[in-house]
Protein backbone atom coordinates (compact mmCIF):
# COMPACT_ATOMS: atom_id res chain seq x y z
CA UNK A 1 0.00 0.00 0.00
CA UNK A 2 2.99 2.75 0.49
CA UNK A 3 4.36 2.57 -2.48
CA UNK A 4 0.97 3.44 -4.35
CA UNK A 5 0.41 6.46 -1.86
CA UNK A 6 3.93 7.87 -2.37
CA UNK A 7 3.03 6.95 -6.43
CA UNK A 8 0.21 9.10 -5.71
CA UNK A 9 1.79 12.07 -3.82
CA UNK A 10 4.42 12.55 -6.22
CA UNK A 11 2.23 12.45 -9.55
CA UNK A 12 2.00 16.29 -8.39
CA UNK A 13 -1.83 16.71 -9.02
CA UNK A 14 -5.21 15.20 -7.90
CA UNK A 15 -6.03 12.52 -10.44
CA UNK A 16 -2.57 12.65 -12.48
CA UNK A 17 -2.23 9.30 -11.89
CA UNK A 18 -5.35 8.44 -13.82
CA UNK A 19 -4.58 10.52 -16.01
CA UNK A 20 -4.65 7.99 -19.44
CA UNK A 21 -7.85 6.16 -18.31
CA UNK A 22 -9.61 9.69 -18.55
CA UNK A 23 -9.30 9.02 -22.88
CA UNK A 24 -9.90 7.03 -25.24
CA UNK A 25 -6.71 5.60 -26.98
CA UNK A 26 -7.67 7.42 -30.00
CA UNK A 27 -7.63 11.01 -28.01
CA UNK A 28 -4.34 9.91 -26.32
CA UNK A 29 -2.74 9.35 -29.46
CA UNK A 30 -3.90 12.32 -31.13
CA UNK A 31 -2.62 14.63 -27.78
CA UNK A 32 0.77 12.26 -28.36
CA UNK A 33 0.53 13.98 -31.88
CA UNK A 34 0.01 17.49 -30.72
CA UNK A 35 2.60 17.48 -28.08
CA UNK A 36 5.21 15.75 -30.31
CA UNK A 37 4.58 19.06 -33.11
CA UNK A 38 4.83 22.03 -29.82
CA UNK A 39 7.53 19.85 -28.64
CA UNK A 40 10.17 21.24 -31.30
CA UNK A 41 13.34 20.43 -30.15
CA UNK A 42 12.02 16.72 -29.12
CA UNK A 43 13.72 16.67 -25.82
CA UNK A 44 10.15 15.24 -23.84
CA UNK A 45 9.70 18.52 -22.42
CA UNK A 46 7.47 21.73 -23.86
CA UNK A 47 9.15 24.78 -22.86
CA UNK A 48 9.19 28.92 -24.04
CA UNK A 49 11.13 28.14 -26.96
CA UNK A 50 9.08 25.29 -28.03
CA UNK A 51 5.96 27.69 -27.54
CA UNK A 52 7.10 30.27 -29.44
CA UNK A 53 8.70 28.21 -32.28
CA UNK A 54 5.32 26.36 -32.81
CA UNK A 55 3.14 29.36 -32.68
CA UNK A 56 5.85 31.35 -35.21
CA UNK A 57 5.22 28.04 -37.91
CA UNK A 58 1.61 28.81 -37.43
CA UNK A 59 1.92 32.72 -38.48
CA UNK A 60 1.95 34.15 -34.85
CA UNK A 61 5.34 35.82 -34.96
CA UNK A 62 4.99 38.79 -32.36
CA UNK A 63 4.21 36.65 -29.48
CA UNK A 64 5.41 38.28 -25.72
CA UNK A 65 7.64 36.87 -23.80
CA UNK A 66 4.74 37.44 -20.95
CA UNK A 67 2.16 35.28 -22.43
CA UNK A 68 4.13 32.42 -23.08
CA UNK A 69 5.44 32.21 -19.57
CA UNK A 70 1.97 32.11 -18.52
CA UNK A 71 1.26 29.51 -21.03
CA UNK A 72 3.99 27.47 -19.30
CA UNK A 73 2.82 28.52 -16.14
CA UNK A 74 -0.28 27.14 -16.38
CA UNK A 75 1.33 23.71 -15.11
CA UNK A 76 2.61 22.86 -11.96
CA UNK A 77 6.43 21.95 -13.75
CA UNK A 78 8.00 20.73 -16.62
CA UNK A 79 5.72 19.90 -19.35
CA UNK A 80 6.71 16.18 -20.12
CA UNK A 81 3.39 14.29 -22.13
CA UNK A 82 1.39 13.09 -18.98
CA UNK A 83 1.11 16.86 -17.54
CA UNK A 84 -0.13 18.04 -21.24
CA UNK A 85 -2.05 15.23 -21.09
CA UNK A 86 -3.42 15.81 -17.44
CA UNK A 87 -3.59 19.93 -18.54
CA UNK A 88 -5.95 18.61 -21.10
CA UNK A 89 -7.96 16.23 -18.76
CA UNK A 90 -8.44 19.61 -16.16
CA UNK A 91 -9.90 21.78 -18.94
CA UNK A 92 -11.97 19.05 -20.27
CA UNK A 93 -13.00 17.78 -16.77
CA UNK A 94 -16.76 19.15 -16.87
CA UNK A 95 -17.43 19.54 -20.31
CA UNK A 96 -20.59 17.22 -21.62
CA UNK A 97 -20.03 14.12 -23.70
CA UNK A 98 -20.32 14.45 -27.02
CA UNK A 99 -23.90 12.78 -27.30
CA UNK A 100 -25.11 15.33 -24.73
CA UNK A 101 -23.83 18.48 -26.39
CA UNK A 102 -25.09 17.70 -29.88
CA UNK A 103 -28.54 16.86 -28.18
CA UNK A 104 -28.62 20.08 -27.11
CA UNK A 105 -28.06 21.52 -30.77
CA UNK A 106 -30.56 19.41 -32.20
CA UNK A 107 -33.46 21.17 -30.18
CA UNK A 108 -32.65 24.25 -32.23
CA UNK A 109 -32.54 21.83 -35.30
CA UNK A 110 -35.90 20.77 -35.68
CA UNK A 111 -35.69 19.32 -39.60
CA UNK A 112 -32.50 17.53 -37.75
CA UNK A 113 -30.64 18.71 -41.09
CA UNK A 114 -27.40 18.79 -38.76
CA UNK A 115 -26.96 22.58 -39.39
CA UNK A 116 -28.52 25.36 -38.01
CA UNK A 117 -27.66 29.15 -39.55
CA UNK A 118 -25.05 31.21 -38.65
CA UNK A 119 -27.15 33.90 -38.06
CA UNK A 120 -29.50 32.15 -35.54
CA UNK A 121 -26.10 30.71 -33.63
CA UNK A 122 -24.50 33.95 -33.57
CA UNK A 123 -28.04 36.28 -32.45
CA UNK A 124 -27.93 33.23 -29.45
CA UNK A 125 -24.42 33.61 -28.32
CA UNK A 126 -24.05 37.39 -28.60
CA UNK A 127 -27.29 37.74 -26.53
CA UNK A 128 -28.14 34.76 -24.46
CA UNK A 129 -26.29 33.77 -20.79
CA UNK A 130 -22.71 34.17 -21.14
CA UNK A 131 -22.37 36.08 -24.16
CA UNK A 132 -19.72 35.81 -27.09
CA UNK A 133 -17.62 38.80 -27.87
CA UNK A 134 -17.37 39.92 -31.40
CA UNK A 135 -13.78 39.25 -31.28
CA UNK A 136 -14.90 35.22 -29.44
CA UNK A 137 -17.58 35.29 -32.53
CA UNK A 138 -14.90 35.93 -35.30
CA UNK A 139 -12.96 33.22 -33.36
CA UNK A 140 -15.71 30.96 -34.03
CA UNK A 141 -16.67 31.64 -37.26
CA UNK A 142 -12.68 31.43 -38.54
CA UNK A 143 -12.79 28.04 -37.38
CA UNK A 144 -15.83 26.76 -38.37
CA UNK A 145 -16.69 28.37 -41.29
CA UNK A 146 -20.41 28.06 -42.75
CA UNK A 147 -20.83 26.53 -45.91
CA UNK A 148 -22.16 28.49 -48.88
CA UNK A 149 -25.77 28.65 -47.43
CA UNK A 150 -25.15 30.21 -44.22
CA UNK A 151 -25.00 27.25 -42.62
CA UNK A 152 -23.16 25.98 -39.26
CA UNK A 153 -22.41 22.23 -38.73
CA UNK A 154 -22.83 22.30 -35.20
CA UNK A 155 -22.15 18.12 -35.27
CA UNK A 156 -18.31 19.04 -36.17
CA UNK A 157 -17.83 21.85 -33.64
CA UNK A 158 -18.99 19.44 -30.81
CA UNK A 159 -16.63 17.00 -31.74
CA UNK A 160 -14.01 19.45 -31.58
CA UNK A 161 -15.40 20.49 -27.73
CA UNK A 162 -15.34 16.68 -26.86
CA UNK A 163 -12.16 15.54 -28.34
CA UNK A 164 -10.19 19.19 -28.98
CA UNK A 165 -9.55 18.89 -32.65
CA UNK A 166 -11.23 19.58 -35.73
CA UNK A 167 -12.16 16.63 -38.01
CA UNK A 168 -9.77 16.65 -41.16
CA UNK A 169 -12.20 18.05 -43.81
CA UNK A 170 -9.83 20.86 -45.65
Amino acid sequence: MAPKKAKRRAGGGEGSSNVFSMFEQSQIQEYKEAFTIIDQNRDGIISKDDLRDVLASMGQLNVKNEELEAMIKEASGPINFTVFLTMFGEKLKGADPEDVIVSAFKVLDPEGTGSIKKEFLEELLTTQCDRFTAEEMKNLWAAFPPDVAGNVDYKNICYVITHGEEKEEE
